[in-house]
């Protein structure tokens, strides 16, 4: 396997439902993926959220068997990979950084016991934006620490991986 496919199975963070928060999948698609996890029937396609329930500790559990869209699924930090504009390490060093200030939030929002819908983190970050939309006056200094956190993960996202919060 080469550089590209290593930084995937390493990082996840798509699967994981940081990056993104779902899949959508085509009609043909629908039996197949049918038989390896659940999905929501959305007319005459499907599709399922993320965090995906085949990611495993050590990756995708049916990466050669995983649908359309993820395998064409390209982050900005794959994409420099494949084009040597940043080096395995440094990738690496990207979606840890990425990993760490997702643990930091997550560990934030259990300390101040807010309850949150979506199993997504990518979700449960558009939650907190619409909860955070006061003005800095109406929050506490921690909900303003978190705020802070979010809008530096965004930042990375956007500029590494070319996603973003919406």
């Amino acid at each position: 396997m080469g550089e590209p496919t290593n930084i995937c199975l390493a990082c996840g963070l798509c699967c994981d439902g940081t990056l993104i928060g779902f899949v959508q999948l085509d009609n043909e698609e629908l039996a197949p993926v049918k038989h390896l996890m659940d999905i929501e029937q959305t007319g005459e396609n499907g599709m399922f959220f993320l965090p995906c329930n085949e990611l495993g500790c050590n990756g995708c559990n049916i990466y050669s068997q995983r649908p359309k869209a993820c395998r064409n699924f390209e982050c900005g930090v794959l994409k420099s990979v494949e084009k040597k504009e940043l080096s395995f390490d440094k990738a690496t060093e990207v979606i840890e950084v990425v990993k760490q200030k997702k643990l930091a939030i997550e560990k934030h929002v259990a300390n101040l016991q807010i309850e949150l819908q979506s199993k997504s983190f990518h979700f449960k970050t558009l939650e907190l934006k619409k909860l955070l939309r006061k003005d800095k006056s109406e929050l506490s200094s921690s909900h303003q620490e978190l705020k802070l956190e979010l809008e530096e993960l965004e930042k990375v996202l956007s500029k590494s991986f070319g996603v973003s919060f919406l």
